[in-house]
């Protein structure tokens, strides 16, 4: 029996007629010599009257801090209200269901309360239903500590939910549904040429995760990598065949991008601020490499775009952490330049690796803009520069436009 694991987020469940859509997929993932497992998420956004944050804004409203513990009992809700409803929605239909929360999928996490970790996963009870021919209805975003307490996976948990059952029964494919078509060469709000890519590989998803497209939960890409379990990105909303995320592994009859672009995508990340630190002797044993990270990371601030000189030191952290990396720089007498403000923008490709003259046309393209690059890094498969955020949507649309990522005309 072929398996699948199909995972409808939150904006596919909000109401009848979209969880009535859902009913649809399952259907024909039926037709199609399918036994399906369904993973939900919570459903709506934030102030609908079911959805986490909801949730944890009721909490919030009585005035206290409510334990790590306790927060995931409460977030833990939305996901199993949505279970419960799209069960009913499935057994009017004449489908026999079953609604399982995380613990009861055998989903085992270790108690770091808000982001656990999957230790393993029991599926005999999912296993049980499927030999019943009961659909089984899993809660996504949740598990349960070997004691017993209920957690939760962290943002984004119920793709990782998915992903993690998919490992577990040995599915055929996940397939993850969501509110887009699938996975996008730039954001749309951005480009209004972006398109959506036919397939896409496991590395690339991680690295637009990393430079800050929201594309799908990176721990979700990492399970199905290990397992070579395709991803399938799409619209529960429409009849497109979406993205998929593979090894491309030649025993699997799957779709080939024929566009066979040097760069995939182009991500984002912005609140980004860029400090500058002088090695110029007028700190004395405070100017050593190790002494300076040493201090930040104690401070558990994340740097990033790291170049070392002997006389200089620049990189960017997160603009959250701006005023206490400061304060620290200025307690030990370091001579540093700030600038705030910026974005780092990053193209994406596996097939750049390799190839000559990738970063002289992205500096080019900038360049043409007259945007200025602040500072840039790069990988085998990306090319970084930081640029001022005032100038974000110019230089994604110019580099996009450079590369030849949009729509056919």
């Amino acid at each position: 029996m072929k398996l699948i694991v199909q995972k409808f987020g939150g904006t596919s469940v909000a109401n009848q007629e979209r969880r009535n859509m859902v009913v649809n997929k399952v259907e024909f993932a039926k037709k199609k010599d399918y036994f399906p497992v369904v993973v939900v998420s919570a459903i709506g956004r934030n102030g609908d009257p079911y959805a986490t944050d909801t949730l944890i804004n009721l909490a919030k409203s009585v005035g206290i801090e409510t334990s790590p513990r306790e927060l995931d009992l409460l977030m833990s809700c939305g996901e199993i209200i949505s279970c419960v409803v799209l069960s009913n929605t499935l057994k009017r239909m004449g489908y026999e269901c079953k609604v399982l929360t995380g613990g009861q999928a055998g989903i085992i996490t270790d108690d770091n309360y808000g982001d656990a970790e999957v230790l393993k996963v029991e599926p005999e009870k999912i296993l049980d239903c499927i030999e019943n021919n009961i659909i089984p209805i899993v809660a996504g975003f949740q598990g349960i500590t070997e004691d017993g307490n209920i957690t939760t996976l962290g943002r984004g948990g119920s793709d990782v939910t998915a992903s993690i059952i998919g490992e577990a029964i040995n599915a055929e494919i996940v397939e993850i549904y969501t509110d887009v078509d699938g996975v996008m060469t730039a954001d749309p709000a951005i480009v209004p040429d972006a398109k959506v890519m036919d397939t896409v590989f496991y590395n690339e998803i991680f690295q637009m995760a990393e430079y800050g497209a929201n594309v799908i939960h990176p721990r979700a890409v990492e399970i199905a990598m290990r397992s070579n379990i395709p991803l399938l990105i799409k619209s529960a909303l429409t009849e497109n065949t979406g993205t998929l995320i593979t090894n491309y592994d030649k025993s699997r009859r799957y779709r080939y991008d024929k566009n066979d672009k040097l760069i995939t995508a182009i991500a984002q990340i912005d609140n980004r601020t860029q400090f500058r630190i002088k090695f110029d002797g007028s700190t004395n044993q405070y100017e050593r490499d190790n002494i300076l990270f040493n201090i930040i990371a104690a401070e558990n601030i994340s740097i990033d775009m790291i170049n070392i000189y002997p006389d200089t030191k620049i990189f960017i952290i997160d603009s959250i952490n701006s005023s206490k990396l400061v304060s620290i720089l200025k307690s030990q007498s370091y001579n540093f330049d700030v600038t705030p403000n910026c974005t780092k923008v990053t193209i994406i490709g596996n097939k750049m690796r390799g190839i000559p003259g990738v970063m002289a046309k992205v500096i080019e393209g900038l360049s043409e803009s007259k945007i200025e690059v602040l500072q840039t890094s790069d990988s085998h498969t990306t090319i970084s520069c930081l640029i001022k955020s005032e100038n974000t949507n110019i230089a994604v649309n110019a580099l996009h436009e450079k590369f030849e990522l949009g729509k056919t005309k």
